[in-house]
């Protein structure tokens, strides 16, 4: 039996006083991380508090792993897991007093929740700190207590909202480790909401980018990565006879720019050592060379250009 999307979008539409907020978003995100994107205002933070049953759809919905957010509200509630960009502690509190409390207003026993609210603030590397207040601690040990509070109940999506916000970057490399991490264990679907490409690009396998509203693009990244073209220049010396007829015939899109200078679009299952050799048996110097695939911010751009 094939497994449902983690998420998918039905025509989902949320109108907030007179200013339609999302405008019919369609789609579905199958990965087992997703990356969201956009600039501010773009939707995102209405589109996770739809997801998470905190604003109603106008019309249309969306379902999570298979469960309709309109229709199956206590299903969802019981599925997901959701770390917020801002603080919402109650500082008087022990970490552990809290995660627990999270955990039974999650529906867990009181014995389970405290049981489990040890284990997880122990997997976030809060252990020794457990039984200090909340209010006591450092930005990034607050970071790390929302995560530990997101996942104590089990949940099979965690929705993470700017997870590194704030953080230095040793505490940034500690949290996108322990998201790597839990990516890697195959327990847990994640959606990463970050300003900071290089946060998803490191993280997620699928992004979904809004734009005023709107969904602009959707994309497994590895398999874009694949079939986006790969780009050389070179700085050449010497005669070029041959050598451009010859990268052609091995799949190559060639310019020459003159000076000296070739612009070089690799086909598919070619090399950077095949333009070596093929300069190599034409006695033409390659003085200097430049390689680049897209990145995530080049698809990030591309999608703003193309829906203006």
């Amino acid at each position: 039996m094939t497994s449902p999307p983690v998420i998918e979008l039905e025509q989902l539409t949320v109108r907030l006083g007179n200013r339609e907020i999302l405008k019919g978003l369609t789609g579905q995100l199958k990965a087992r991380t997703i990356g969201l994107l956009g600039p501010n205002g773009a939707g995102k933070s209405t589109l996770i508090q739809t997801l998470l049953g905190f604003i109603q759809p106008t019309s249309g919905t969306a379902r999570i792993l298979g469960h309709d957010i309109r229709s199956e509200r206590s299903a969802v509630h019981g599925l997901v897991g959701y770390m917020p960009e801002n603080d919402s502690f109650i500082s008087h509190m022990s970490a552990v007093g809290f995660v627990r409390y999270m955990a039974e207003l999650s529906g867990l026993p009181a014995e389970a929740a405290l049981e489990r609210a040890h284990e997880a603030l122990f997997y976030v590397g809060l252990g020794e700190a457990r039984y200090r207040k909340l209010g006591d601690y450092s930005l990034g040990m607050k970071q790390m207590a929302k995560l530990a509070q997101a996942i104590v109940h089990g949940p099979k999506l965690v929705i993470l909202d700017e997870p590194t916000n704030g953080l230095d970057p040793a505490a940034r490399v500690r949290m996108v480790k322990l998201i790597q991490e839990m990516r890697d264990s195959g327990s847990v679907n994640l959606v990463l909401c970050s300003h900071l490409l290089k946060d998803v690009e490191e993280t997620c396998e699928e992004v979904l980018i809004l734009k005023g509203g709107r969904l602009v693009h959707v994309s497994n990244l590895a398999e874009e990565r694949r079939m986006n073209k790969r780009f050389l220049e070179l700085e050449t010396q010497g005669s070029r006879n041959g050598f451009l007829d010859a990268a052609r015939e091995i799949g190559c899109e060639c310019a020459d720019l003159g000076n000296g200078r070739v612009k070089l679009v690799l086909g598919d299952g070619v090399e950077v050592k095949e333009i070596y050799r093929l300069a190599g048996e034409r006695d033409l110097q390659l003085r200097r060379l430049s390689h680049r695939r897209d990145s995530l911010e080049d698809i990030f751009l591309r999608a703003m250009e193309n829906n203006d």
